[in-house]
């Protein structure tokens, strides 16, 4: 298989070469997949990137409920278009159940939390509240779990609730400064709730999310599908079954819907370049989790600062900097930083002006709109230093 191709038809079928141009944010996410969101300026990236949407079109479309920030996939926390707000939730469900499995091992009854989860609810009848705010309505409906809770990462009964009414629909979170960068919460009454009518078994649901998948990303492996979806080799191999996938090509183990392999067949490879900058919890990364198909030879060979010291790019499961990408090829590295206000890069090739410029477009972005560009609720100036030294220092070389 050309392995040009594939990287080129990736970034046309995530909208990156500006197929989805002043589409709706619910419109990309259609198309693209879910966005990745933890706490940082990935989701705000993704929308930029591919409909040139800023932050505050973004925000009037949470606050619209186009779009909302849920429990989904592998019980991680994606945004997500209002059409798969049910989905997600659903796929969701087995994901959450851990909490409970490990309250329980705390000593805390079912019963203790169902009586929490009501008294939650009654609480918020009077409008959105904080944490704070819910735990003294609720009185001693929530109880501390003292240093045994702290272990394992409960210090109250209340999330264990509040997380189980998040999954159920009956509630949700609303982001406090009505930005997705950030993790302060209030949480409010789901109504109408997306479960409410939703009807669809587990097994209809994830058969829907495979072949959202696999037009999001496709072609792909089942192995891939599988780190997506959390589904075990089994389960994951019947849903796939379902759905008719055809290979790539003849013997190929990357599968797509049959409907969109005439496409990939006619594909061919734009000449011009098309850049991008994007994160590095973009779906072109994190729906396969596989980064080495997005590189040449040569590129994977390049040494990068990542969590145990300078390694070789290929050997990475995920980048530690957010990438600059040409027709899908990782060409590039960036960070931002906040202190001198201006995005630091590094190409592994001479950049030519079209680049500079879409450099220019992204770095005015974050510094106007907004004003970093965390990769996760942790990230800060401080701790992105050695990693923005890092790019400096392969920039000087290149």
């Amino acid at each position: 298989m050309n392995d040009d191709k594939l990287r080129a038809w990736w970034f046309h079928r995530q909208g990156l070469d500006g197929s989805l141009q002043a589409r709706t944010p619910g419109e990309v996410l259609q198309r693209a997949g879910w966005a990745r969101s933890v706490a940082g300026s990935g989701p705000y990236l993704t929308f930029f990137s591919r409909s040139g949407f800023g932050r505050q079109s973004i925000d009037d479309a949470v606050a619209a409920l186009d779009i909302h920030e849920l429990p989904s996939a592998r019980g991680c926390t994606y945004v997500l278009p209002k059409s798969d707000f049910a989905l997600g939730l659903r796929v969701g469900e087995e994901f959450s159940a851990e909490e409970m499995a490990r309250a329980r091992k705390l000593g805390v009854a079912d019963a203790e939390i169902a009586k929490l989860e009501s008294a939650i609810v009654t609480a918020l009848r009077s409008g959105p509240q904080l944490p704070d705010e819910i735990r003294a309505a609720v009185g001693t409906a929530t109880r501390n779990l003292g240093p045994a809770g702290a272990k394992k990462g409960l210090t109250t009964t209340l999330p264990v609730a509040l997380g189980k009414l998040q999954v159920s629909g009956h509630i949700r979170r609303i982001p406090v400064n009505g930005r997705l960068d950030q993790q302060r919460y209030r949480y409010a009454l789901w109504e109408p709730s997306p479960m409410r009518n939703f009807r669809q078994s587990v097994a209809d649901s994830y058969t829907d999310l495979a072949c959202r998948y696999f037009a999001w990303i496709g072609p792909a492996t089942l192995s891939e599908f599988r780190w997506f979806s959390g589904l075990g080799a089994k389960a994951a191999k019947s849903i796939i079954d379902r759905l008719g996938l055809v290979p790539a090509e003849p013997g190929s183990d990357r599968l797509m819907l049959a409907e969109d392999q005439p496409a990939f067949c006619k594909f061919k490879i734009p000449t011009k370049p098309q850049y991008s900058l994007i994160s590095s919890l973009d779906s072109m990364f994190l729906l396969r989790r596989n980064i080495a198909t997005l590189m040449t030879p040569e590129v994977a060979r390049q040494k990068v600062l990542a969590e145990k010291g300078m390694r070789e790019m290929g050997m990475l499961s995920d980048l530690s900097s957010n990438a600059i990408l040409d027709r899908g090829t990782i060409i590039g590295l960036w960070e931002y930083d906040p202190e001198s206000s201006t995005l630091v890069w590094c190409t592994f090739s001479r950049p030519d002006r079209l680049l500079r410029e879409q450099i220019a477009l992204i770095e005015a972005f974050v510094r106007d709109q907004l004003g970093d560009a965390r990769s996760f609720s942790l990230d800060s100036a401080k701790s992105r230093l050695p990693r923005i030294q890092a790019i400096r220092k392969a920039q000087g070389k290149s």
